[in-house]
């Protein structure tokens, strides 16, 4: 069905109409015309060394006013506990003292965390908080501190962050002990999950905790984290509407949805994000195979081009025409994914609302083209300079370092405080709070200073490491290492990372229920307090020696390899043992396991009238943008070669793929 003209024509009038909106404040007059006056590589440089000296106004008003409590209070210079009591801001900064080369000050930072951090305490926190700003600080920064590679080692460094986090960790196991595997939203980092917690959690909050636990398992050799993440997506995945659509908050006892509001913001954000960082991490094709549904899904009912809306998650009916600030992600995920058309004219779409205000509000109503009442803040956010970081990586476009001179200027004059950078209470009216978030330093900042610093000719770890890097959520970096992007992965290549040792070639069930209703009490039970691959563990034997291996390596089943948690139980496919089977897992790289859902699970069956609109985006229903299952597995291929050097693949068909060949068919992003 052709769109009207409403539907063709209203999204752009809209962008225009807020471009061009009389607020009849005072309160944006420092923003800088950019359009004739781009930015030049000189100003760049400057504006990056303005970053950084943003960066040590805050971080040095922790340390001196706020430190050893959580967060910074920037006005009065003060300090505040708001998560744990384990200074949060101090661990939050690591990697980016890091990234900036400040060795003293990381030496000094990582030795007190290793001599004074301790976990058992009587604290109930945020599982979700306490992953991705913890947890990711602490595997961030002993993965920079113990590599010579990384040229930050701590010669006298042994391995505490690494300890604290894997006991931190371990405390929070309780938390996924329920029947969905969803974990609760809080645990007491010493007596476990109170009886009157909620049994009430966001999407978000059960879904983003793959990377961190994920990594984590690959550094313990203990599947445990890994497993219970990966049941909790699962748990959230499986409840999907029949639009392959997810809710907002769920009950994590009766999976029932208690909030069916579907969209890509508030409470369901980052659950989106770590689907596909998971693969382009771990290489785990389920996460893509969810990834590709979910973000079809995204794409064809809650994308209104350029804006996203709010829709019922089983009807897809709109229930909230609303910019929120945390969609602003949004953009910069699709750059990963290569679909940049309309990360593009979304960003612009949500610069223009940052460019009214000076700042983006929690929440911008569509309909009235206002602040939504209720959300007028601004928390200092990183979520739009994130994406604009990502574009500028992508398509080098000068215009985004406008954005992001735009960007400095209005915190610089809008929300610098004495101390530090403070918490706008309004975004009409520039009204300040006396809070500044860890985030501010672990991601606002820091995805400034990228962007300037690659404009400029970057120097840092990141661009020119030794590694890949995929950024957490939080902004952490998690390095690509071949111990941690390699270990569950087929040695299919020449100079594949292979664990030495035996490894059992016989075909196995997965450790992981292929039934999203088992819980993960029996994944539990007894667990906790092991380090050890069980003897039917899915992932390969540890063993004292590793390194690089020439040739072919043994690897996973079929059914470990590929996900067969999708499948019916009834259509599950007896896999032998044979020479045979083993021989159809190094050749098997189709999507079938997702081709096998039901059909009313499919997405593609809901939409028989639904043509047109997905055909003149470019978008394919079965993989958006046209990025197919194929495409993305050689570009992730190119992506390990790229960690490797100059290696060459070899293909099912026995052929020999250089790495310069993939990298023209497809080049990277990272």
């Amino acid at each position: 069905m052709e769109k009207t003209w409403n539907q063709r024509c209203l999204p752009m009038l809209l962008l225009l109409a807020i471009l061009s909106a009389d607020t009849n404040h005072n309160n944006i007059i420092f923003l800088r015309q950019t359009a004739a006056d781009g930015v030049t590589p000189e100003e760049a440089t400057h504006l990056r060394d303005e970053v950084r000296e943003m960066f040590y106004h805050a971080f040095n008003g922790y340390m001196e006013h706020a430190f050893p409590l959580d967060e910074l209070k920037p006005l009065s210079c003060g300090g505040e506990d708001s998560l744990g009591g384990y200074a949060l801001t101090l661990i939050d900064s690591l990697d980016m003292l890091a990234l900036l080369g400040d060795r003293e000050r990381f030496t000094s930072s990582v030795d007190w965390i290793g001599k004074n951090l301790r976990f058992d305490i009587n604290k109930t926190v945020s599982v979700f908080e306490t992953t991705i700003r913890v947890l990711g600080g602490l595997l961030s920064a002993h993965l920079i501190a113990s590599d010579y590679a990384t040229g930050m080692r701590i010669p006298s460094y042994d391995n505490q962050l690494f300890d604290l986090a894997e006991d931190l960790a371990r405390r929070m196991l309780p938390a996924f002990d329920t029947p969905t595997g969803i974990p609760f939203g809080s645990v007491n980092l010493l007596y476990g999950v109170d009886e009157q917690e909620s049994r009430i959690t966001s999407t978000a909050g059960g879904g983003t905790l793959t990377l961190e636990f994920g990594m984590l398992s690959r550094l313990t050799n203990d599947p445990i984290f890994e497993q219970v993440t990966k049941n909790a997506v699962r748990g959230l995945w499986a409840r999907r509407s029949k639009l392959n659509l997810v809710g907002a908050h769920i009950n994590v006892f009766t999976g029932e949805w208690t909030q069916k509001d579907a969209g890509i913001g508030t409470s369901i954000d980052s659950f989106y994000e770590y689907l596909l960082k998971a693969y382009l991490l771990f290489g785990d094709e389920e996460y893509l195979f969810i990834f590709q549904e979910a973000y079809a899904a995204a794409m064809h009912y809650l994308y209104n081009d350029p804006w996203y809306v709010e829709v019922n998650m089983d009807s897809a009916a709109i229930v909230w025409p609303l910019f929120n600030s945390l969609q602003a992600f949004w953009p910069g995920l699709q750059v990963l994914a290569g679909d940049i058309d309309p990360a593009i004219r979304t960003h612009a779409a949500f610069f223009s609302v940052w460019k009214r205000y000076g700042f983006t509000p929690e929440g911008f109503n569509l309909a009235t083209l206002t602040v939504q009442q209720g959300q007028k803040s601004y928390p200092l956010r990183p979520e739009l300079i994130e994406s604009t970081y990502w574009l500028y990586k992508a398509t080098r476009d000068p215009r985004y370092l406008d954005v992001g001179r735009d960007m400095v200027v209005s915190l610089q004059y809008g929300a610098r405080c004495p101390c530090g950078y403070c918490h706008i209470v309004d975004v009409e009216f520039h009204n300040k709070e006396d809070h500044m978030e860890s985030f501010f330093l672990a991601e606002t900042v820091k995805y400034l200073w990228l962007l300037f610093d690659l404009a400029s000719g970057p120097d840092n770890l990141v661009e020119n490491g030794p590694y890949k890097y995929i950024f957490s959520t939080e902004g952490h970096l998690l390095p690509a290492t071949p111990q941690i992007s390699l270990i569950r992965e087929h040695c299919s290549y020449l100079g594949a990372y292979c664990k030495g040792g035996s490894i059992e070639q016989e075909s196995r069930k997965s450790d992981i229920s292929i039934h999203p209703q088992e819980n993960n009490a029996s994944a539990l039970s007894g667990s906790w307090v092991h380090s050890s691959y069980p003897s039917d563990s899915s992932f390969l034997k540890s063993t004292t020696t590793a390194g690089l291996m020439k040739g072919l390596c043994p690897g996973l089943t079929h059914g470990q390899k590929y996900g067969i948690s999708y499948l019916d139980a009834t259509s599950t496919v007896q896999e032998d043992h044979s020479t045979h089977q083993r021989e159809n897992v190094a050749d098997s790289h189709s999507l079938l396991v997702v081709s096998q859902q039901s059909a009313d699970k499919s997405l593609s069956n809901n939409r028989n009238n639904d043509h047109d609109r997905n055909d003149s985006q470019g978008i394919s229903r079965s993989h958006p943008a046209g990025f197919t299952g194929e495409k993305i597995r050689n570009y992730y291929q190119c992506f390990l070669m790229t960690l490797l050097g100059n290696s060459a693949i070899v293909d099912k068909t026995g052929s020999i793929t250089t790495t310069s060949d993939l990298t023209a068919l497809y080049p990277l992003v990272f």
